[in-house]
């Protein structure tokens, strides 16, 4: 049980490890991806975004090729022109179509990898209207989503344990972020029940940090049996949840 544990933490640690190595480089710590789930998902719509412009680029010089023999040759207006369409296919194929967030109902749907990667790339998008505690949070959880995913894969998706922790990732994460941008900004710095909404969401999210370490460290040990998780987790393990203090200011 010791040395299974041990292996979890390890995973957990050098898996942070790579994910601050790829962000080396000066780049802004909110301009990465948080995980190999919505790393995965821009490397597919990257692909299929060069797969339409290498299509379209082909296209127009099939066409460029088969006007040239009924005209006998371009010349140079239309190897210029030919030219323009190349480069207007590459402008526009390199912006459209634009990748689009995943919505808040979307994110629980599919096998627990796309699932993982959805919630990863909806996290990213909300991280700008965080405050900077809760935005690190947010960052760390991309490698507890990511080790979380690779262990579900392996179990019976309808073990209700299994169901429990797609509510916990597909839903109370992603409605307690909600929870505080539906506070105006002005007022996520006010005092309500001895604390603010920055600090509210911040304590939420740690707690649910917590709870995916905890999660992982029992999937790595094989206690499927003794998962608990519920959406009321937060109660019970920290005592007033607080994502309700949230949503009552």
């Amino acid at each position: 049980m010791g040395d299974l544990t041990t292996n979890s933490d390890r995973l957990i640690e050098e898996a942070r490890r790579v994910r601050d190595d790829n962000r080396s480089g000066g780049r802004h710590r909110r301009a990465g991806s948080i995980g190999e789930g919505s790393r995965d998902i821009k490397a597919r719509h990257l692909m299929r975004k060069v797969v339409r412009a290498l299509a379209a680029i082909g296209a127009i010089l099939v066409a460029a090729m088969i006007a040239g023999m009924v005209i006998g040759g371009l010349g140079f207006v239309g190897v210029m022109l030919t030219a323009l369409a190349v480069l207007t296919a590459v402008v526009v194929f390199s912006v459209f179509p634009r990748m689009k967030v995943p919505k808040r109902a979307d994110l629980n749907k599919g096998d627990v990898r796309q699932m993982v990667g959805r919630t990863e790339l909806w996290l990213e998008h909300q991280r700008p209207a965080l405050p900077a505690p809760a935005a690190r949070l947010i960052d760390d959880m991309g490698v507890q989503l990511d080790t979380l995913g690779a262990q579900l894969e392996t179990i019976d998706q309808n073990h209700p344990a299994a169901r429990d922790i797609r509510t916990l990732v597909g839903e109370v994460l992603p409605e307690t972020i909600d929870s505080y941008r539906r506070i105006p900004a002005g007022m996520r710095g006010d005092k309500s029940a001895g604390s603010t909404p920055d600090e509210q969401v911040t304590q939420s999210l740690s707690a649910i940090s917590k709870e995916l370490d905890s999660i992982n460290r029992q999937l790595s040990s094989g206690a499927m049996d003794d998962l608990a998780i519920k959406t009321r987790y937060l109660d019970y393990k920290y005592g007033e949840n607080p994502q309700t203090k949230i949503e009552k200011n």
